[in-house]
């Protein structure tokens, strides 16, 4: 399975999201790479967001980029 680097953006409202595909690789190492290059050449003001993720395909990797995550649950010792 291929890894994905995608280019996200804040839509109108936080549950649309304005996903990119950059590009595709065979090895976590090179994903990895151009996503820290791809942040680096980002400018300040610019709040996209670059992700590598792991998935069968272009489309399996969009859904899990969108699918709503539940917040985490901090316990009082982790604040």
């Amino acid at each position: 399975m291929p890894y994905y680097v995608y280019k996200m953006n804040e839509g109108l409202n936080s549950m649309v999201k304005n996903l990119e595909c950059l590009d595709e690789f065979e090895s976590f190492k090179e994903a990895k790479n151009f996503a820290r290059a791809r942040r680096s050449e980002q400018s300040e003001g610019d709040e996209a967001i670059v992700k590598v993720i792991f998935a069968a395909n272009q489309l399996a990797a969009e859904e899990m980029l969108t699918e709503k995550r539940e917040e985490p649950i901090l316990r009082e010792w982790e604040k």
